[in-house]
């Protein structure tokens, strides 16, 4: 492996830990800011008990995700110095928000929050919950806007003799089409994912009988907004998908395999063989479905790899233009089967919350610990799709990705901290997942409500 792969490998590994957090988070702490409001307008203790369990497990997720989260921008710098060069006028004004006003917010009012319980006003304190909940998802934002440059430049001029793409317009940045598809599919995802969080946890406890009161009601809460959160990633999702067929058509043809231009293309649901040109051992598809999602018409063209590769040559000169195809076929499958998963799983809870069995649905509850694995599953290898689809290219028709690294780093360097944060990474992975599992067992702490004012509205 050159310099570029070993960066390429090095990146993957410290960003897909790192959105193993960042997705549980943002929709973690929604959830405890919504336990806190029931507390507070009920006075009932079940959700101030929740309110304080659920909190202590979001601070174990905030803490690790922004450890990790900081090592992501000096990559750029060291690894990616080229790429940092050429986009730095661009990414500047956003990154900086981010750091500056999204996550000084976060941390400001999660301070307030944790010291503040017998400080502030009962009011203030829960204004405080929602201003950090507010500030995830502003943070969110940025780095979405950033991204979703990389995947449609807009709002840009080529300096020629510089070699740098420098802002034209920060409207045209702030209103990319891409970014307005990109923030709320991926924030319903990481309410999906605090949902099922939530939900496996409490599925567990109470199939032990373990404070039942206060389960069954995170559980309930948890069920809903997992239900909803799920239709709309899927929802978002298709139509990020006409976006991606008009701006990146390469990677919905790599999504399904398909070499040649087709009308009324059928949608392949598995494939069992080679995903090469030639045709696969097994392949189940349903007719027209890959128009409908591409393009909203029962005999819309979706283009095929070969068509697109032969445009990109008159475009951009020889080359491969073309993803791993079999990693794009599959992690597009696992991102929505996981999808899907979760909406039947929340809708069977919801069933069973209108029957008023939900406590008693043994079978059910045994599933949902399990579950948890199902939106990171997706957001994992929606990230993987995503970004891999990409390739050749790290700025989409600007700037390859194998002219974006930095000249002065051998691989034998890369090779050294590629080791060594799979190293420190592990042993974050190791400490964070057994305070998540000694916190999540122990269940919620005894409280004393008459010691915390409250005010029930």
């Amino acid at each position: 492996m050159d310099a570029i792969d070993l960066s390429r490998l090095q990146f993957a590994i410290t960003i897909i830990f790192h959105f193993f957090l960042v997705p549980l988070s943002i929709g973690l702490v929604f959830l405890v800011a919504i336990f806190q409001t029931a507390w507070m307008r009920t006075g009932k203790v079940a959700y101030l008990k929740a309110t304080r369990f659920w909190g202590k497990l979001f601070l174990i997720t905030f803490v690790v995700g922004v450890v990790t989260g900081i090592v992501q921008e000096f990559q750029f710098g060291m690894n990616w110095s080229t790429y940092a060069r050429f986009v730095g006028d661009i990414f500047g004004a956003p990154l900086a928000i981010e750091g500056l006003a999204a996550f000084f917010l976060e941390s400001t009012f999660l301070g307030l929050w944790i010291f503040g319980w017998n400080r502030l006003s009962p009011r203030v304190h829960l204004a405080c919950i929602w201003v950090v909940a507010f500030g995830t998802m502003v943070s969110a934002f940025w780095i979405l806007l950033a991204n979703a440059w990389m995947q449609h430049p807009v709002g840009y001029a080529l300096n020629e003799a510089t070699g740098r793409a420098e802002l034209s317009s920060f409207v045209a940045l702030m209103t990319n089409s891409t970014l307005w598809i990109h923030f709320p599919h991926t924030i319903l995802a990481a309410l999906s994912t605090g949902a099922m969080f939530v939900l496996g946890i409490s599925a567990w406890h109470l199939m032990r009988g373990n404070e039942t009161d206060v389960f069954g009601k995170s559980a309930k809460a948890a069920i809903v907004v997992g239900l909803i959160s799920s239709i709309g990633v899927a929802f978002t999702g298709h139509i990020q998908a006409q976006v991606m067929t008009e701006q990146q058509p390469m990677k919905m043809a790599a999504a399904e395999a398909l070499y040649t231009t087709q009308d009324g293309a059928e949608f392949s649901l598995f494939a069992i063989g080679n995903l090469d040109n030639s045709e696969p051992g097994l392949n189940i598809t349903v007719p027209h479905l890959l128009s409908v999602l591409a393009t909203n018409t029962w005999n819309g063209q979706v283009k095929g790899i070969d068509n697109i590769q032969a445009e990109y040559e008159q475009t951009y000169g020889p080359g491969s233009y073309a993803p791993v195809v079999w990693v794009q076929y599959w992690s597009f499958r696992i991102m929505i089967g996981a999808g899907f998963a979760m909406m039947a799983l929340t809708a069977w809870g919801l069933w069973k919350m209108r029957k008023g069995d939900l406590q008693k649905a043994h079978r059910y509850l045994f599933l949902l610990p399990f579950a948890m694995v199902l939106p990171q599953l997706s957001n994992t290898f929606g990230w993987i799709f995503t970004e891999t689809g990409r390739q050749p290219w790290i700025v989409f028709g600007l700037q390859l990705t194998r002219d974006a690294g930095s000249p002065a780093v051998s691989a034998s360097m890369i090779g050294l901290t590629v080791i060594g944060f799979t190293i420190v990474y592990g042993a974050l992975m190791v400490v964070a997942g057994w305070l998540m599992t000694k916190y999540a067992k122990a269940g919620p702490p005894e409280v004393d409500p008459a010691a915390i004012p409250t005010t029930v509205y």
